[in-house]
């Protein structure tokens, strides 16, 4: 989904916020005070290899890092800054309070394809016992140039070769079971390449300007009842037939605990990859969304070319075939053994996108594009797993994509035939509702704007589009008026 930044928390913070949460795991023990902080100014990770940045601080205790100037590599050649400098601090008393700073000044970033003045993340957070607050202002990238010119905020496309993504951060409470709690979080500046570029591979990602803190309040246990109530007897929670789609944005909520100790058995055995053809991805699952009412990315996102076909994991059913503000033109799949996946920001739907159609693993079910909350966006597939021991959570019973994919079949070739079935057209056919959605006159495999092509003279095209036509039978001529 759009604003996704792959393993922006990492394997440390994502311990730390589910350790806060996991306090409240027993219900008789009182739920203690506490703070963190953590910040840097810059980090390069780049797959497969050793990547670089500047020092991390944490807090508690206080820590405060005054950097000068930073280059990667040693000779500057990808990023080099001026100063760079990172602070974190926390204090437990009556309220807990946690605030994180970082600060580039003059940040150049392939030899001066990306610059900018000042890039800077604050993030606060406080907690008491009646209330938990906390923002991300004062986050900031100023005089921001890509490619030669200003940038706007939000996500900007980089030529053919990847994105940058400008935000102002993230705030929302915690759920800690009614202790108070809440966490800021804000990285103000992070590149991704979707393809190769001066030396880095795809996947790589420039990140500059992160910040993030969290604060929870002690709660204290409640006095056990008198007269304790009689016991009840457990009630089986009910499997949702569908599980519910992601929520319009309408203002933060209690983050969700990312679910974990879930493994399904999703083998590479008769799973096959959901993109057919070149492809590539990273693990951002779990990572804060910009969408408070989400939350959390509860999959990952496939970056692949405008059309690239989008292939049923496994056989199955299709279900729930439409558009929402979010996911755009989305679908979901649920597999023999009752495991559902989602698909969202499709280009277009196959024939084969039929609620109730039974499909096959490696069917074309539509295209990859950038529809719904990732308009403007690179085009990409958001791809969720929802395995059926956690459906009972809903939109929220996720488990990561991660593992599953690395292990599934890149199918080599795919069928497009009128019904799109991997079996032929003969099984289309035999569906009686193959009527449902129309049969496709051609497939967009890939696309691009001609009047960007070097050497093409706009004069030329807007006077081809200012005549007129005139003919007969086959023949037509284009004349100018």
């Amino acid at each position: 989904m759009r604003g996704s930044t792959a393993r922006l928390l990492g394997a440390t913070t994502a311990a730390a916020w589910l350790a806060l949460a996991a306090t409240a795991a027993a219900p008789s023990r009182p739920i203690p005070a506490r703070g963190a902080a953590r910040a840097y100014a810059v980090r390069i990770i780049v797959p497969g290899a050793e990547g670089g940045g500047t020092e991390e601080v944490t807090a508690p205790p206080d820590t405060v890092s005054l950097g000068g100037s930073f280059s990667f590599p040693e000779d500057g050649s990808i990023v080099t800054t001026g100063s760079a400098t990172a602070s974190a601090s926390s204090s437990v008393a009556a309220s807990v309070r946690a605030q994180a700073s970082a600060e580039v000044v003059s940040f150049s970033l392939f030899g001066g394809e990306i610059t900018a003045e000042r890039i800077t993340a604050r993030s606060r957070a406080s907690a008491s016992r009646k209330a938990a607050a906390g923002d991300t202002t004062g986050t900031a990238v100023t005089n921001l140039t890509v490619l030669g010119q200003p940038a706007p905020e939000g996500l900007v496309q980089l030529a053919d070769w990847g994105y940058a993504d400008v935000s102002r951060g993230t705030a929302a409470p915690l759920a800690t079971r009614g202790a108070n709690a809440y966490r800021s979080s804000a990285l103000a500046l992070s590149i991704r390449l979707t393809a190769a570029h001066a030396g880095l591979p795809a996947d790589t990602q420039i990140l500059v300007g992160f910040a993030e803190v969290t604060a929870q309040a002690a709660k204290v246990s409640p006095r056990p009842a008198e007269r304790p109530e009689k016991p009840r007897p457990p009630r089986r929670p009910a499997v949702p037939k569908n599980p519910p789609e992601p929520a319009q944005p309408t203002g933060p909520r209690s983050t969700p605990r990312v679910p974990g100790g879930v493994a399904p058995r999703l083998t590479p055995r008769g799973y096959v990859f959901p993109v057919y053809g070149p492809s590539s991805w990273s693990d951002d699952f779990g990572v804060p969304s910009r969408i408070p009412s989400i939350g959390f990315h509860h999959g990952i996102d496939i970056f692949a070319p405008l059309g690239a076909p989008i292939l049923a994991v496994n056989d199955g059913v299709v279900f729930s075939v439409g558009y929402i503000p979010i996911g755009g033109n989305r679908l979901w799949v649920r597999d023999e053994q009752g495991n559902q996946f989602y698909y969202a920001h499709l280009s277009g739907f196959s024939p084969l996108a039929v609620n109730g159609r039974p499909v096959q693993a490696g069917d074309v079910l539509g295209y990859v594009g950038n529809t719904g909350d990732a308009k403007g966006g690179p085009f990409h597939l958001h791809f969720e797993m929802h395995p059926v021991g956690l459906l009972r959570l809903g939109y929220d019973g996720v488990v990561d994509p991660a593992r599953y994919l690395a292990a599934w079949q890149h199918l080599q070739d795919v069928d497009f035939p009128a019904g799109g079935s991997s079996a032929g057209g003969a099984a289309w056919a035999s569906h009686p509702s193959s009527g449902s959605a129309p049969v496709p006159g051609a497939f967009l495999l890939q696309a691009s704007d001609i009047a960007q092509a070097s050497g093409l003279d706009r004069s030329s095209l807007e006077q081809a589009l200012a005549g007129r036509v005139r003919g007969e039978g086959d023949s037509a001529l284009i004349a100018r008026r």
